[in-house]
């Protein structure tokens, strides 16, 4: 099945590229979360204005990615969770807690889909260290404290 990506899709592609793939990924998980819609000759125009505008973010994003960068790895990240006395918490930090925890430090706001965890979740108090691809070419290192609430 033929689609075009509306927004970033990890291993797949990015906005406004065709791509090919199996009637079951397209029709159960592209569509309906609004990644991508079905190819069709009208949706031609759609494809160049997409690559248009993305033409133009990218150029200017590369430079605000490094930007972005240099001010993320200046900040002390902190984030208290409710944790037992092995340092093991009670539940688990997501990467939307890291977006929160980032935010509240006086950093730019992030989105979550963009934060790449050193596992799944962080299950553990201590030092973490969280990567953020800003760019494709960028990707920025944040350190993490979990602390564990008193």
């Amino acid at each position: 099945m033929k689609l075009i990506l509306t927004q970033e899709v990890g291993g797949l592609g990015s906005p406004g590229e065709v791509v090919e793939v199996k009637d079951g990924y397209g029709h159960n998980f592209l569509i309906p979360r609004g990644m991508a819609i079905t190819w069709s000759r009208g949706a031609e125009k759609q494809v160049a204005v997409i690559r248009r505008g993305r033409d133009v973010r990218e150029i200017r994003d590369l430079g605000q990615a490094r930007d972005v960068a240099a001010q993320l790895g200046s900040l002390n990240v902190t984030l208290p969770a409710r944790a037992g006395q092995g340092g093991r918490l009670f539940g688990s930090v997501t990467a939307s807690d890291v977006v929160d925890a980032v935010k509240a430090a006086g950093g730019p706001t992030l989105d979550k889909r963009r934060i790449e965890l050193p596992a799944a979740h962080i299950k553990t108090v201590g030092t973490h260290t969280v990567s953020v691809r800003l760019h494709p070419e960028v990707a920025a290192p944040i350190t993490v404290e979990v602390t564990a609430e008193s």
